[in-house]
Formats: C-alpha cells, structure tokens, sequence
C-alpha cells in the first residue's frame, strides 16, 4: 500500500532491525530487580512452588501487558504523549503522568548505578572490610543517624558518592545524544553480551562453592502450601510486572522506533522469556553465594538476613565475596554486572522522558537529552550523593513504583479496553504486522485479570502505607518525600498537558487501516 503525508515533521528514527530491537527491550527489562529481588521474592514465596504462580503470572500479565505496550508504540509511532492523545486527545496526560514517573525513577536509579562503580573498584582491594554493613551505611554512604535526632534531608555531599554518580549521568548523556540506532543500540549490543558473560561466569562458581548446594534447596524447595495464600499470588504478578519494564512509557517509546513492517509478537516472546531465564539465573547465583555464605560462618540460610535489594547487593554479598576464593575478581564481576545491568535500564527511562518532550515542543534529539539530562542529573546530584541520599531513594523509589506505576497499568487498562474499547483495533495491529498471532485471550488478560490483580496491589498497598507508614520513618517526611511524590507525578503531568505542540500530532492516520478494507486507496497522514 503506498501512503501520503501532510506530517511536516522530520522522518522517525529507528533501530537498524529486529535483533537491536530486541537487545535493546532486554536491555531495559534486565535491570537491578532481576538481581536483587526476584531471587528474595521466589525464596519468601514458597521457594521451588513460586516458579507456578510466577509462570502463570508471565503468561496472563507479563507478555499480554508488553503486546500492549508495543502495539500501541508501533501502531501510533511516538512516546506516550504523543501516543495516548492520538488515541483520544484527553489521554494525553496519561502518557504525561508516565513520563513523569520514568523521570523521578531516573533521578534515583542513576544513583544505585553510582554505587556499583564504586563498589566496583572497591572490590580489587575488598575495601568493606568484615563489617560491610558498617562500610556501606557509614563510611561509604555516611547515612544520617535520624534514630537519633539526624536530619532527614541535608546538603552535606559524599564525595564517594557525588563522582561516580556524575560519571554516570555523564555516560547516559553521552548514550541519548547518539540517537536510536548510534546511541541506545549501540550500547546494548556492547553491554548486554557482557553483563550475561559476566554474570554467567560468577554463577557458575558459585554453584562449586562449598554449602552452594544448601542454597539451591533453600531456593528451590517447594512449599506447596504457599499456593493457597493469595499473596504468593500478587508477588509473582508484581515481579512480572515490575521486571518487563512495561505500563510506563518504557516499551511504547521502543516499539516506535521500529520499521512499520515489523514483528511485534516473536521478538516480545524472547524479551520476555529472556528477561525472566536471567531472573533464574540470578537466582542461581545469588542462592548458591548465600549458601556459600551460610557455610562458611556455620549457620542455617533461612537465618541469614539480607537476601533482598540493596542490602543484598551492598551487604550481603561483599561478605560472600570476602570469603570466596579470588574473591576481588568475582566481586568485580558482581558490581560491574550490577552496574552493566542498571545502565541499560536507565538509558531506556530516560529516553522516555527525552521523547516526550523532544515531540511536543519540537526539540531536537540533543537539546531534549541536554535539557532533561542537566535537569535530572542536578535533582540527582542534590537528592541522592549526601548523607540523606539512601532514605531518599527507598522512600520515593517506594511511592512511584508501587503506587505510580502499578496506578499507571491499571488506568491504561480500564481506559484503553473497557472505556475506549481499542482494544480490537490493538489487536489486530498485531496480527497484521506479526508471525505469533493474538487470540481473544489476550482481551480477558488485559481487560480482567491484569487491572483486577493490580488494582488490588494497588488498593492493598495504599492502605498500608496510611496505616501502618513505611519503614518506620517519620510520618511527616513521608508527607512530604512519600506522598509528595505522587503530587509531583499528577501535577506534572497535567501541567505539562496544557502547552500547545509545536508540531500537531493530530493529523495522523494509524497503519494499516482499521477496521481493514479491501481497498488500495491511499491514505493520508500516515506516521512515516
């Protein structure tokens, strides 16, 4: 079918083809929480009896949640601003509010990626010493004592942490400048290969250590009676959920760097696959480590404290590796896989945030990165390299993720398949361009089991949090750093839905046409 357009605006980037495409969805799903936190939710969750719930969970919320993504990318070609008004011109502040989420995520994970490099280098000469605990929150990140009376937000910067994370808003900078194909793919062609060799290397000395074996069971041994409690349940669906990178503009800004001809639904499969076979891995690696541990100071894995996010990585497994033999290489490999892993995450947050602006107020790519990376780089700088910078980051990375985003996924759903009812129109977008064809499944996955499970997280969560607070923090901090956050979230992506576009996304005509006619007119306005 040929096409005209009356779009003035320049031609679309895109990646140089199917297999940058996919390295780069791995890339962003493959991040610090496959890591760090599927093998503590898979070990709290029942052990081997979690993988059941954590497979269904993949299957009815993980790939139908990433074709949606990606349908709605493909199919109406821009970021979620743009995306969301031309699917109805209210719901642009939707892809605002998802935006603005991908910012504030930004501005923090950039600082978790600092501390790997730091403790990257740190592991040459094993600098945390035997008490790695001590070593992290005080020496290294000089946290704040607000127990005792400490301030719970101050300027006073950590060297340690101010320099490698400048260097990293520095890389990623650098990366978004360089455009789709010179820039983001680029940069995963590079790292992921490296992050799975790496990583790959440091599981499978693990698994020889001594005591390795005592850590799989603990993994791996199945409680069956776990499967009866409905939080087993809403674990496995918020793992998915929160490790494909999807429901926050992450996955649409991709797929709209694609080839208007291009498979949607295969390379899907493998992101998704992929990104939950390095999920196994890790905890593999991590278990057979904790093992190892447990061996070595005489005690039981289920006694051993820390097997889940930042103090696994930045506690717990500096002990481990203090122990091991050649403990300064596979130290070095940990941190640097934690650092790899991170970075390619990071690029794709931001880049959603770039592309939002970039398309509205017809920035050009450098200006956008410029403008958004300075910004960003100097909340960051200023929130998360001083002594207050870890209750920060728990805090707000709290509030935005398990609040903002799983919010973001269940309004997409309500107003996308019961309000709008696009959800045929999405559908068969992907059956036309795609080998893998959708069945109506996908409308009962969408439409009921994913806002249903996730509404529920959401309400469970919100709750909770009025209740019972969050970590025992002062209740007028998380006021302001906790609920503020979502304040933040919902007026900056109002705020940011009233200026005019410096170019109109209005006159666009989706590809192919739908509903689908036997016809070979030529269709005007077509996304180039």
């Amino acid at each position: 079918m040929s096409t005209t357009t009356t779009d003035t605006s320049p031609p679309r980037e895109q990646f140089t083809g199917q297999v940058g495409f996919i390295l780069s969805a791995i890339g962003s799903a493959v991040g610090l929480g496959n890591i760090w936190r599927f093998p503590g939710v898979a070990y709290e969750n029942g052990g081997g009896a979690f993988l059941v719930p954590y497979v269904i969970a993949l299957l009815t919320a993980g790939i139908p949640i990433l074709f949606l993504d990606y349908a709605l990318g493909h199919r109406f070609r821009g970021g979620p601003p743009t995306v969301f008004r031309r699917v109805k011109k209210w719901l642009e502040t939707l892809g605002w509010f998802q935006v603005m989420i991908c910012f504030v995520i930004s501005i923090y994970y950039a600082a978790i990626i600092g501390w790997a490099l730091s403790f990257f280098v740190y592991s040459f000469t094993l600098k945390w010493g035997d008490d790695t605990a001590g070593f992290f929150t005080g020496d290294y990140l000089q946290l704040s004592d607000v127990a005792n009376g400490g301030a719970w937000f101050t300027l006073d910067f950590v060297p340690a942490v101010l320099i490698p994370l400048l260097l990293v808003w520095v890389a990623t900078i650098v990366v978004l400048v360089g455009g789709v194909a010179k820039g983001i793919e680029k940069a995963n062609v590079i790292f992921l290969p490296l992050l799975v060799v790496a990583f790959s290397v440091l599981v499978v000395r693990a698994i020889f250590l001594d005591g390795a074996t005592d850590g799989l069971n603990a993994l791996f041994t199945p409680d069956w009676g776990a499967l009866g409690d409905m939080n087993v349940w809403i674990a496995a669906y918020g793992q998915i959920f929160f490790s494909l990178s999807v429901a926050f503009g992450i996955m649409i800004t991709y797929s709209s760097y694609r080839k208007r001809r291009a498979n949607l639904t295969s390379p899907g499969l493998v992101v998704a696959f992929s990104n939950s076979g390095f999920e196994m891995l890790a905890g593999i690696g991590v278990f057979a480590a904790l093992g190892f541990l447990a061996h070595e100071q005489g005690v039981a894995v289920a006694d051993l404290e820390g097997i889940t996010g930042p103090i696994l990585s930045f506690v717990t497994f500096p002990a481990v590796v203090s122990q091991m033999p050649a403990g300064p290489l596979f130290g070095a490999l940990f941190f640097g896989s934690l650092a790899m892993a991170g970075f390619t995450s990071l690029i794709s947050i931001l880049q959603v945030v770039a592309a939002g602006f970039q398309e509205k107020f017809g920035l050009t790519r450098r200006q956008a990165v410029l403008w958004i990376g300075g910004v960003a780089a100097v909340l960051s700088v200023v929130g998360f390299s001083t002594t207050t910078g870890l209750i920060a980051l728990d805090t707000i990375d709290n509030w935005s993720n398990n609040i903002g985003i799983v919010a973001s996924a269940v309004l997409m759903c309500v107003f996308l398949v019961w309000l709008l009812r696009t959800s045929p129109e999405l559908r068969f977008h992907l059956n036309a361009v795609s080998t893998v064809q959708v069945g109506r499944w996908w409308y009962v996955c969408v439409g009921a089991i994913v806002p249903a499970v996730l509404a529920y997280m959401l309400v469970s969560r919100i709750v909770d949090l009025v209740q019972n607070g969050y970590e025992g923090y002062d209740d007028t901090y998380l006021l302001y750093a906790g609920w503020g956050t979502l304040v933040v979230l919902v007026v900056g992506a109002v705020v940011l839905t009233l200026p005019r576009w410096r170019r109109s996304p209005d006159d666009f005509v989706a590809w192919p046409v739908y509903p689908p006619v036997m016809s070979t007119t030529t269709t005007k306005g077509a996304a180039r």
